[in-house]
């Protein structure tokens, strides 16, 4: 009789997750119960898998309300009751529009309204009034006395008790953003909203009508979910057999374009990997991830397939991926193999400016009904619900922060705290937002509905209700589309190099920058900022210690800078291993020949999946799932334990001694846990290769790209200070010449205006829209008469000299600027056929200094221009020794200035906290230096600036650093206008 009950995904509501919704069921001897979550249904599929394994009959359903105003309830006959529910709530969230008071003829549907909502006669047939046991008494004056077939049973359920009910009041309190005292009634569940099955039989033991009523209704409904099968669309053409042809041709077509028409290894595995892919009935998700890969090449983006489907050869030959799993040695059943038992994904990273366009024609080719991005679900997480319950609560903010900060201070002990800690920890994990995944997209066989409703989040795209492991378990694969501002760098790099230089770069040609020496002395040098992946500063010092200069080197150092190898010392053991391979002792022969290539080390997941197959012989299928299963991602422990039975036994029967496969297993166990797919880290050694060749032959306008993507590992004075490094001359904006975006001219980089801090989008459109249509701009006056800007964005423009065509001191056009708006607001003019001559005045001797100019600049752009930001300190010393110099003074003490770039915050092993540091010498040479413990805490950072900093030079494989002992933020001239 409990058609109406709530779990967690009624967000800021529902106190129960699923499982304790149906343990509450089964301890008060409940065999049937409804999910009826508010205005969602996003918990139904986890609601009837887990409600199937504890032996309860799950109905679907859903709650729809205008924010509190509860309209009805809606339970679904069938999975085409299920739909018509979905579709109705997607309906209104894609509209943005609230509910109708009145349910819509459903067809599969029963519906319960509120008691008083509606009389009898207005009911349809598959509609009743639902009644709790306090109304009953209500009845009496009721029309419904006459009718008891329309009324049904009506016991909402929110909580398990009195403590979950002020868990409850204070959910609401939290999705008010009020104090708890200051809730409405109307806003919270007064009144006790749990299972108690005795008690509410004995309430309506005088109405077994209204028992017979809800029963019979709930008898009526039933739900479930096919969860083996896979749900994304079937069919790519007119059948599978057509599919698995189509796919075939693609892939020997893409065979010719990748490797010529005579490689049998090629040829073999494509044969090999098509049997699977059609077996396991994936031909068409190839097909259409082929298909958008085709539309966005024709619209000419650039995109990186990556992540495990470069594992792929047919993926290579359709060019979903670049990565060729012939040489790179990779398994196509890291990827897809027979006993995988959740489906895979291709990942494919478009530009950020590029990626909506793609995205809308998978919805426009696959239709809005079988297409949907795919939803994620952010929890009430950490120390985050303290600051929400502090509110609610109403702690002042310095105590909250307190709280935040250092939870377990003494003086956190009082009984709000307390309070607060134990609420803390009963909402912990509980849902708060639905939000969007970060590239995920779903194309269905049938339509979505029968799934999910569908949300409209910012990004304007249908969006599932459920997050990526629903959709796991409901046997959809998902396609990642993701958007990455490195892709974008390499796609405006090349636009660029052509509108400055004329010269036309196909950067898809990979094999001949992988044998460019200019790009293997980038490499080996650590010449890499502004160059996806491995700009940062660990990046640099590891391509330094690794003398890396080629592709697979590469590929193994963007695997072992992933903070999991790092921090298991396995970085520093690979690096140890790399400059003295004679001291490496292998336990097997096999070990040897499967890890050579990596020093005896397992970087990747592949390395796992390679040393199962050939060391213990379990097949590769085999092998993949236990590399899954020991990164978490597998749950069946049966099949787990019967391969791991099956490798101490093949072990025992190939000869091994327990001691060996013991020990082999140990180093299996480790290394799974935190390796990384070769396929990832090749994917990203390919883009990083593309960005190395652009660097290392067009740097300007390479940096101009990356400057204008807004993307990279450091701010944006970096990237125009590399650029000054590498020969440009960096002008500022001008009215006359910038663009929106900074732009390059020979080597000149103009700033864009974008970067001017406070500059209005509309005048910066309103400068290049008018230079474009009636030519540049003659005057101050003629400025100001064509562009109707205000005083105040004219007075940003001047003190950043974006007039400085006029010839006129920045003091005298300000004076000047003041005098012709005279506090009006000009109207824009178009250009007269006889100018009339603009009144002159006379000024006397303005002052300007380079040094105000300075701190203009750093104040409109975030940096200084005119000068230096060594130029402005008060001192002329500018450090011992420079950056380039630090082999040279090895073991030495010198003193080193430097403008800070980064900071790394790291923790050691007693819990300390330590520094990494990043600076620029006055070269603009970078140089890197250690902080531990006792030096961090007599001498912290103190913020963006200039430091002198006193150390030892110490050397890492050839790495320079500097271990810091002292260190003091350098004073700056004062700024002349303040």
């Amino acid at each position: 009789m409990y058609l109406n009950c709530h779990s967690y995904y009624s967000l800021h509501y529902g106190t129960l997750s699923i499982a304790e919704l149906l343990d509450l069921a089964i301890q008060n001897n409940v065999g049937t119960i409804a999910l009826t979550d508010i205005n969602t249904t996003m918990g139904i599929p986890e609601f009837v898998k887990e409600a199937e394994l504890k032996g309860i009959r799950p109905i679907a359903g859903c709650e729809f309300r205008n924010e509190d105003d509860l309209l009805y309830i809606g339970l679904a006959k069938n999975r085409e009751g299920l739909k018509e529910l979905n579709d109705w709530q997607t309906e209104h969230n894609l509209q943005q529009k609230s509910y109708p008071t009145d349910a819509p003829e459903f067809k599969h549907v029963y519906v319960i309204y509120p008691f008083g909502r509606k009389l009898p006669n207005e009911l349809r047939e598959n509609e009743f009034t639902g009644i709790k046991a306090s109304q009953l008494n209500k009845l009496l004056t009721s029309e419904y006395l006459k009718h008891p077939e329309n009324l049904a049973v009506w016991q909402p359920v929110t909580f398990k008790n009195k403590e979950g009910q002020f868990l409850h009041k204070t959910l609401r309190a939290i999705d008010y953003n009020v104090l708890i005292s200051k809730l409405q009634e109307n806003q919270f569940a007064s009144q006790p909203e749990t299972i108690d099955y005795n008690d509410l039989v004995n309430q309506f033991r005088d109405y077994p009508e209204i028992v017979q009523n809800t029963e019979k209704m709930m008898e009526a409904c039933s739900i479930s979910f096919d969860f083996k099968s896979v749900k994304n669309k079937k069919l790519f053409g007119q059948s599978a057999y057509d599919d698995r042809l189509l796919l075939q041709k693609l892939a020997l077509d893409g065979m010719v374009y990748r490797y010529g028409k005579s490689n049998q290894e090629a040829k073999q595995r494509i044969a090999h990997e098509l049997e699977i892919i059609d077996k396991l009935g994936f031909s068409s998700y190839f097909l259409i991830a082929w298909d958008i890969i085709r539309y966005s090449m024709s619209c000419g983006f650039y995109h990186v397939g990556r992540g495990s489907g470069a594992n792929s050869i047919v993926a290579y030959c359709l060019k979903i991926t670049d990565v060729d799993p012939i040489k790179l040695n990779l398994y196509f059943e890291r990827f897809l193999n027979p006993k995988r038992t959740s489906p895979p994904d291709f990942d494919i990273d478009y530009s950020w400016r590029d990626r909506e366009q793609v995205q809308d024609y998978i919805f426009k080719r696959y239709g809005r009904d079988h297409t949907a991005l795919l939803g994620a679900t952010s929890t009430f997480k950490d120390r985050s619900i303290f600051r929400e319950l502090g509110k609610v609560f109403g702690l002042p903010k310095e105590e909250i922060d307190m709280l935040v900060d250092n939870p377990n201070d003494e003086r956190n002990s009082n009984k709000i705290t307390r309070l607060i800690k134990i609420l803390s920890e009963q909402m912990v994990d509980f849902p708060n937002l639905r939000s969007i995944h970060a590239g995920g997209i779903l194309i269905s066989e049938e339509p979505l509905t029968y799934y999910t409703a569908l949300d409209l989040p910012p990004k304007g795209f249908p969006t599932t209700q459920w997050d990526m492991y629903m959709a796991e378990d409901l046997g959809f694969e998902k396609l990642d589309i993701l958007s990455q501002r490195g892709i974008g760098h390499i796609k405006e790099a090349v636009d660029i190099i052509y509108e400055n230089q004329g010269e036309v770069v196909d950067v898809h040609q990979v094999e001949r920058f992988f044998q460019d020496e200019q790009v293997k002395l980038q490499l080996r040098t650590a010449e890499t900022n502004g160059c996806f992946y491995i700009e940062s500063p660990a990046m640099r010092g590891l391509l330094t210690k690794l003398h890396c200069d080629n592709y697979l080197s590469l590929v193994a150092a963007s695997s072992i800078i992933r903070p999991g190898v790092a921090k298991s010392g396995m970085m520093k053991q690979y690096i140890q291993r790399f400059h003295r391979p004679e001291t490496i002792q292998y336990l097997h022969p096999a070990m040897k020949e499967q890890l050579e290539e990596t020093y005896g080390v397992m970087v990747y997941q592949e390395d796992v999946i390679k040393v199962a197959h050939h060391f213990a012989g379990l097949d590769l299928a085999e092998a993949d799932v236990l590399r899954r299963a020991m990164s978490g991602k597998f749950r069946s422990k049966v099949e787990f334990q019967r391969i791991v039975d099956k490798y101490f036994s093949n072990c025992r029967e190939r000869g091994y001694s327990d001691e060996i496969a013991r020990e082999v297993w140990r180093q299996i166990e480790s290394f799974a846990g935190y390796s990384f797919s070769k396929a990832h880290s090749a994917s990203y050694a390919v883009e990083s290769f593309q960005s190395l060749f652009l660097k290392a032959h067009y740097p300007l306008e390479f940096m101009v790209a990356v400057i204008n993507n807004f993307g990279g590992f450091y701010r944006t004075w970096v990237y125009f200070n590399e650029a000054q490094r590498c020969g440009a001359k960096i002008e500022l904006p001008c009215v006359n010449r910038s663009r929106p975006e900074t732009r390059i001219s020979g080597k000149v980089i103009f700033i864009g205006f974008v970067h001017v801090q406070n500059l209005e989008q509309s005048v910066i459109s309103g400068i290049v829209n008018e230079r474009q249509q009636h030519g540049s701009f003659s005057s101050l006056s003629d400025f100001i008469e064509r562009t109707a800007i205000t005083k105040e964005q004219l007075v940003i423009l001047i003190r950043l000299g974006a007039l400085r065509f006029t010839g006129i001191s920045k003091a005298e056009l300000l004076w000047k600027a003041h005098m012709l708006l005279n506090k009006t607001v000009p109207v824009a003019k178009t250009k007269a056929l006889f100018e009339a001559k603009p009144r002159e005045f006379n000024l006397p001797k303005l002052e300007q200094s380079v040094l105000g100019d300075a701190w203009d600049e750093i104040e409109l752009i975030g940096f200084p221009v005119s000068l230096t930001a060594f130029d402005l300190l008060q001192t002329n010393f500018r450090g011992e020794i420079t950056a380039k110099e630090m082999m040279n003074h090895l073991g030495k003490t010198v003193r080193m200035l430097g403008r800070l770039v980064t900071i790394k915050y790291v923790r050691t092993i007693r819990n300390e906290i330590m520094h990494f540091g990043t600076f620029t010498d006055v070269q603009g040479e970078f140089f890197d230096t250690v902080h531990f413990p006792p030096s961090l805490k007599n001498y912290p950072f103190r913020g963006d600036g200039i430091y002198l900093v006193l150390g030892k030079v110490v050397e890492e494989f050839g790495f320079p650093s500097l271990e810091v002992e002292k260190m003091a933020k350098m004073p700056f001239q004062a700024n002349p206008k303040a």
